[in-house]
């Protein structure tokens, strides 16, 4: 993976961002996905943030191997600190990390997100967390994907402001792929059903206390609920 080819899921959130946004993208990394954006004229510029001083070198370095410098700001940042209101930033890409971690972030500094029109979010795992987020902060999901690369499975999420409600389904599966079902939506809920399963078995045969029960009547709720959308 590269700046001028994007592994399929960057590639993924890459084609949320809406055409002449000025976008931040935050854990950016080596800067892949800005310089992308900016190389196939998706964006005019761009602000690279990132908090862990390695990453934040290799972001530095890759935009001056591309000659963006002009283009992209690599800022060395706590998450949205990496904003200023005078950037005008009117999307946000925030992916790979944990969906309780991306919404964190948010909500850490949610003031910096006044103005923005659109995040981008893909998180490796919960992403339940970044929807029950939306709700709380006004924001509401008006796209999903679902994509496999490498055996791993990735949901991306697209937020723009305004109010919603979702149902405990929608929530736990996504709007938007609960309507569509693709074939690696069934396969993820299909391999969490399993998971989910083999866990109720070993609870069953564990000593009984108030806790355990309640565990597996949660775990027994959760099977019955994804079973019933798929």
């Amino acid at each position: 993976m590269n700046a001028q080819k994007l592994s399929k899921r960057l590639e993924k959130v890459a084609s949320f961002v809406p055409q002449n946004a000025i976008v931040a993208d935050i854990g950016s990394d080596h800067a892949y996905l800005p310089c992308y954006l900016v190389l196939n004229n998706l964006v005019t510029s761009a602000i690279a943030g990132e908090v862990v001083k390695g990453p934040y070198e290799s972001a530095c370095h890759e935009v001056q191997q591309e000659g963006l410098q002009k283009q992209i700001n690599v800022r060395l940042a706590d998450g949205l600190q990496a904003i200023e209101q005078a950037d005008h930033v009117t999307a946000i890409t925030i992916a790979g990390m944990g969906g309780p971690l991306i919404a964190s972030i948010l909500e850490k500094d949610v003031e910096r997100l006044i103005g923005v029109e659109r995040l981008i979010l893909q998180p490796n795992i919960h992403a339940i967390a970044i929807r029950e987020w939306a709700i709380r902060r006004n924001w509401k999901i008006v796209d999903e994907a679902i994509l496999k690369e490498d055996d791993k499975i990735y949901e991306v999420l697209v937020l723009e402001p305004g109010e919603d409600s979702l149902t405990e389904e929608q929530l736990l599966l996504g709007p938007v792929l609960m309507r569509q079902q693709n074939e690696v939506f069934k396969e993820k809920w299909n391999r969490e059903i399993q998971q989910w399963q083999h866990v109720l078995r070993a609870i069953e045969k564990a000593e009984q206390s108030v806790e355990i029960i309640e565990k597996a009547k949660e775990l027994q709720h959760r099977i019955e609920m994804v079973k019933e959308v798929l």
